[in-house]
């Protein structure tokens, strides 16, 4: 199929805005640590029951399952931490932009491992789509927070976020480059392997003690930590997977973080919010700059 690759980054995207949405909706009220842990619970639980409804091949050798691993403690624990952590520091917007670097990162990283290499139009597409995402990450629309100090331990912690989520894709990568791998079981390992690090990490540091009676108590946060799971960890982290076994993890990553972008249409549709001139524009650059990336 031409583009499978490129369009699989689109579909995770997409899946990626709308599981943001619901576990932005969910962390508001029961915290993120309690969200973090329950996501990928849940998107362990889907992964198997898939693996076990559809009879997917597990065959993969113990060299792609370390691969698979690591690269689930670097994008699921690491990355998502201190990104998780940087909001806590600085606004989401400058936190998403700051994030907008992994495809950059993901490119050298690719270079120096893989030996991927990209072409001049591959090059000026992912600066054109990165630059129309900055366009919309950096507009702020309270004039309330034009005086805020940017603090450096936010962007440092989104820096470690961005270089979390970069090394995630290359490894995962590297355990693709040893045989095909499903996306589903590939994701599986990721996910089990984080879970296995994440829930007892956060239990024995006392922040996660009393999900069942956090949960019970706000049924309404459980609905969209499970639905921001299925699009999430779940739909959207196997379609990066396959995206990346099938072209450039520069590319991938860069159409990936359209994120900002998709949520454009998606908040004025949901919640009325309205878009400026500025927002568009930057949509339609980063569009464009995608654009190129198909044609390369």
């Amino acid at each position: 199929m031409p583009y499978a690759g490129e369009l699989s980054a689109l579909v995770t995207a997409v899946m990626w805005t709308g599981s943001a949405l619901a576990f932005a909706a969910a962390t508001t009220r029961v915290g993120s640590v309690y969200v973090n842990v329950v996501r990928l619970v849940a998107a362990v639980i889907f992964l198997l029951i898939t693996i076990i409804v559809f009879n997917i091949q597990t065959n993969v050798s113990l060299l792609q399952v370390i691969f698979l691993s690591i690269s689930g403690f670097a994008g699921f624990v690491f990355g998502d931490t201190f990104y998780f952590k940087s909001f806590e520091y600085n606004s989401a917007r400058i936190s998403t932009l700051i994030m907008s670097t992994a495809p950059a990162m993901a490119a050298l990283m690719a270079f120096l491992f893989l030996s991927e290499t990209l072409s001049f139009t591959g090059i000026l597409g992912i600066i054109i789509t990165l630059g129309g995402i900055a366009l919309v990450v950096l507009e702020r629309k309270e004039p309330s927070t034009h005086n805020i100090p940017i603090s450096m331990v936010g962007v440092f912690y989104a820096l470690l976020g961005a270089l979390g989520q970069a090394g995630g894709m290359i490894l995962a990568k590297g355990a693709f480059a040893h045989g095909p791998i499903n996306g589903f079981v590939a994701t599986f390992i990721r996910a089990f392997a984080a879970t296995l690090v994440l829930a007892p990490l956060n239990y024995f540091a006392g922040r996660f003690t009393k999900p069942r009676e956090i949960f019970s108590n706000d049924r309404k946060a459980f609905r969209f930590t499970i639905l921001g799971s299925f699009l999430g960890p779940y739909l959207g982290v196997t379609f990066s997977l396959i995206a990346i076994s099938l072209t450039d993890v520069a590319i991938a990553a860069t159409i990936i973080a359209l994120v900002p972008i998709i949520m454009l249409p998606m908040v004025w549709i949901l919640f009325r919010e309205k878009l400026s001139c500025r927002a568009v524009v930057g949509a339609c650059v980063a569009v464009f700059g995608v654009g190129i990336l198909f044609l390369r």
